[in-house]
């Protein structure tokens, strides 16, 4: 298993991206030996995965009982990362539905909205190549209390995801930065002390503008 997630991450590394995404080596092995244990692979299966926004949603299978939800969400990562590992966090378990949530974290490390986007093409070309029915979910940039510079940057790249969903009937955007503010101002009430992560009213939006998307 580290062999095939070496040689995974390796080539993208090879390719021209700085970051080396082997620091995630272990949290990807734990997820997955998580999963073989509690994965029905007899069952439809929905991934939620991406940086830590998704990673602390740990609620996720007693909102969405009724389906097989598997949250593989691994803290920091950008879409670099995700490439590196789609296979190990993505394809292995033939998902007819993947929401990710990425970008967050490569804005905040000065990568350009055009930047994140060929990654995520990249991403969805890698899902389609093993399921062209798979539908994928694209949760847009949150706004946060540390970040809100950024602002500008987050909703460039918010506007590109969104067009980017336009192209395809089985990309779709889920929009969680509007909700997040109150009318043009953050809503700090919703966040950690950290001022990065969500509290549970942070998560109650998110569930809000999630929910429609899974039934």
């Amino acid at each position: 298993m580290k062999y095939i997630i070496a040689v995974s991450y390796l080539f993208i590394f090879m390719v021209g991206f700085s970051q080396d995404p082997g620091r995630f080596i272990n949290e990807v092995e734990s997820l997955q030996k998580k999963y073989d244990t509690l994965w029905d692979a007899s069952k439809k299966t929905i991934v939620f995965t991406g940086s830590s926004s998704i990673r602390t949603w740990n609620n996720l299978n007693t909102l969405f009982h009724d389906h097989e939800i598997l949250n593989t969400g691994f803290g920091g990562s950008q879409t670099t990362d995700l490439l590196a590992y789609t296979n190990e966090l993505i394809l292995r378990y033939n998902p007819y539905k993947v929401f990710i949530y990425e970008g967050d974290n490569d804005l905040a490390a000065q990568k350009r909205p055009k930047e994140i986007i060929n990654t995520t093409v990249e991403i969805i070309k890698r899902i389609k190549d093993k399921n062209k029915e798979t539908q994928i979910i694209l949760i847009s940039a949150k706004p946060s209390i540390v970040r809100w510079s950024l602002k500008r940057k987050y909703k460039n790249l918010n506007r590109k995801l969104k067009k980017l969903c336009k192209k395809d009937d089985l990309l779709q955007f889920a929009d969680v930065w509007k909700p997040m503010l109150d009318k043009r101002k953050l809503n700090r009430a919703i966040f950690e002390e950290d001022g990065l992560h969500m509290n549970s009213k942070g998560y109650e939006i998110w569930y809000t503008v999630i929910k429609p998307f899974i039934n």
